[in-house]
């Protein structure tokens, strides 16, 4: 730019100031997506011509990457600098700037608007995948509500507004693209043995987990769970027990789930990671430039090793209306109606009259029971016929029948969910929606409610990458392809958690994340499949299972199980929480356990116990002769233990037995 083609007696502010007054900023569309509040590169670079500002187009491009540079604006997807081309900008209102003027830190809150507070030898079981649909993807301002003191602490943490990305190192020992559960360790293991590590996360460090996943839903369900010990009246009266008037506030709930999410944050927070862990962190889109390059805000990263760590979205089934519904409620569209996932559900702040789910998962069950708890009247619907297809029948139907005692409906018939509409009328606050589904038997049935859950599966998110140019293979139904070293096809280049595998749980990519911290940076030959698996649906009773089902073991030859009935527990017994057992698979002339279930209160803790027996190789036989305090429910497996060694004693042992007492008399 010459030094003559901006007047030397403008200063910056004014600049800034005309080009703000004059460039047309509203929401604009592209590819049925719409962006809000944004303006055109061209049209800006007409602007700054226009106005005097710069002689000629090519001095409006510099002009533009300047303001750009100091945080005025950016790009809506945070992938291109400043350009003379139909490319969507958003102003930022101090974004880049680490402290205001006074040396205070920039934040969320500086320049949001305040808002009203409202209240093989591998002992894994198969698992299926979910249908191949596009991937789910909104604006950072659009995938928090309300934009209270909690959600901006949570802003602060996981995504600062006033961020500014490091200038790349000339070559990174470990690239990580995805701050959620596995990215987060690979980055922090990485670097606690003294890699040069870079972090790129576009949308919120701590992905689902922290943001929509396991931490929010821990804290509905413990609200849930607290309002019906003190409303289930024929539990309370056994006790002598009289609770009057207790009422719920399900606006108080939503801000202590919040508070809570932002109080946890801190943990995985860009600024955590880059003070005090050393690794370089980026927010914004990543791509494949070529195998040991990756692009992200302009910059160009290269690296010995990368580690694909971009998680899932959710799967929207396929029904007549539903996309452009829930399109129109994410964009805040007025009279849309409320159409959720676990990525937008947290964000409700009144609690719906009429709840529906679409789903009969770990996700939807859980926050069916809750909303149930809570008041609304809840639907879950299923194609399967039953609910938790992969768990054992009578395990899951102890579940059903308990939510079905509390006043959930069930429709697990579904043959088709044909069409989903809005009816024009409104209950409170929510617009009331239709549904007609046929079921399998032929009959065609109509729904209302005011608010539904889509929990019916995950995509992988591989889609934006630019794979290809990395020679990295993928499916968009299974995810990025991995051997059991979790190496993709691409020498050096790994991957870990929901964009690559079937089990798609925190701890797993956990896991995943140390196997390639070892086998990527040094000389590991870990393997995915020696994994011991445990996992949780966090209902009440709780469902828990580790290692393979009774259908899988048909492979591993012949099988035994024991069972013990917390109805035999007494513990279970003086607590009142009798339904459910403890199931162990063994395989037959030995006490090696192959699986395990367990339904029942506390079972994800319980769970623990055989995981670690399975993992040191440690026989269900063996526990038996291990002191569990008395009274516990964990003493139901140490009994499990007793009945396997009492029914492995052979006719001629016993006989053998009978002998020897003989002899004391």
């Amino acid at each position: 730019m010459s030094s003559d083609s901006v007047d030397s007696g403008i200063e910056i502010d004014e600049i800034v100031s005309a080009f703000k007054t004059s460039v047309v900023v509203r929401d604009r569309k592209h590819m049925l997506k719409t962006y809000k509040k944004c303006f055109v590169g061209s049209e800006a670079v007409d602007v700054l011509v226009k106005k005097d500002i710069v002689s000629n187009r090519k001095d409006a491009v510099a002009v533009g990457q300047v303001m750009l540079a100091e945080g005025i604006f950016h790009h809506v997807l945070r992938e291109h600098q400043f350009e003379d081309a139909k490319l969507f900008y958003q102003f930022t209102e101090g974004h880049g700037e680490k402290v205001t003027k006074d040396g205070s830190k920039v934040s969320w809150s500086d320049f949001i608007r305040p808002v009203t507070k409202e209240t093989d030898d591998s002992l894994q079981p198969a698992m299926p995948a979910s249908a191949a649909t596009p991937e789910i993807d909104f604006n950072i301002s659009e995938q928090l509500a309300p934009l209270d003191e909690h959600n901006l602490r949570l802003l602060d943490s996981v995504h600062p507004s006033a961020w500014q990305d490091p200038k790349a190192k000339p070559k990174y020992h470990m690239v990580v693209i995805g701050a959620g559960t596995g990215g987060l360790v690979t980055a922090a293991g990485s670097a606690g043995v003294g890699a040069r590590v870079a972090m790129i996360e576009k949308n919120l460090l701590g992905g689902d987990c922290l943001n929509y996943g396991c931490v929010p839903s821990k804290a509905l369900i413990s609200a849930a769970k607290a309002y019906y010990a003190v409303t289930n009246q024929k539990g309370l009266t056994e006790m002598g027990i009289t609770v009057e008037g207790a009422t719920i506030d399900f606006g108080k709930v939503m801000e202590r789930l919040r508070r809570l999410r932002a109080d946890i944050a801190h943990n995985d927070s860009a600024e955590r990671f880059a003070s005090k862990l050393g690794v370089d962190v980026y927010l914004g889109h990543a791509k494949f430039l070529d195998k040991n390059t990756v692009e992200v805000n302009g910059q160009k990263l290269t690296f010995a090793r990368c580690t694909i760590a971009t998680g899932g979205s959710p799967r929207l089934p396929d029904v007549s209306g539903i996309k452009e519904l829930f399109e129109a409620y994410h964009k805040k569209e007025e009279g849309a109606p409320a159409i959720v996932t676990n990525e937008s559900i947290f964000n409700l702040t009144e609690l719906p009259p009429r709840f529906a789910a679409i789903g009969n998962g770990a996700i939807g069950l859980e926050i069916a029971q809750s909303m149930t708890r809570f008041g609304s009247e809840t639907t879950v619907f299923g194609r399967g016929g039953r609910i938790m297809g992969k768990e054992d029948a009578d395990i899951a139907k102890i579940l059903q029948d308990q939510m079905s005692s509390e006043g959930t409906n069930f429709e697990l018939g579904v043959e088709k969910y044909v069409s989903l509409k809005k009816t024009g009328r409104t209950n409170g606050s929510y617009p009331e929606m239709e549904m007609q589904v046929l079921l399998k038997g032929g009959e065609s049935k109509t729904f209302l409610f005011d608010a539904l859950l889509v929990a019916a599966g995950r995509t992988p998110n591989v889609g934006s990458l630019d794979l290809e140019k990395a020679a990295v293979k993928y499916d968009k139904k299974e995810g990025v392809i991995v051997n059991d070293r979790l190496e993709t096809s691409s020498k050096g280049i790994f991957a870990v958690g929901d964009c690559c595998t079937a089990y798609k749980f925190t701890h797993v990519a956990d896991f995943m994340a140390r196997i390639v911290i070892r086998n990527s940076l040094f000389f590991g030959k870990d393997k995915f499949s020696k994994l011991i698996i445990p996992w949780c649906t966090y209902t009440e009773p709780e469902v828990a299972h580790v290692g393979l089902y009774e259908q899988d073991i048909a492979k591993k030859g012949q099988v035994v199980t024991v069972q013990k009935d917390f109805a035999d527990n007494d513990r279970a017994i003086l607590e009142g929480e009798t339904e459910g057992f403890v199931r162990i698979h063994t395989l037959k002339g030995s006490d090696k356990i192959l699986g395990a279930s367990i339904v029942g209160a506390n079972a994800g803790n319980l769970i623990s116990e055989l995981t670690l027996a399975m993992n040191a190789d440690y026989g269900l036989g063996s526990i038996a002769s291990v002191i569990h305090p008395y009274p516990t429910q964990a003493e139901a497996i140490r009994a499990a233990g007793d009945l396997l060694n009492k029914n492995r004693l052979t006719p001629t042992v016993r006989a053998v037995l009978r002998q020897v007492l003989k002899f004391q008399n």
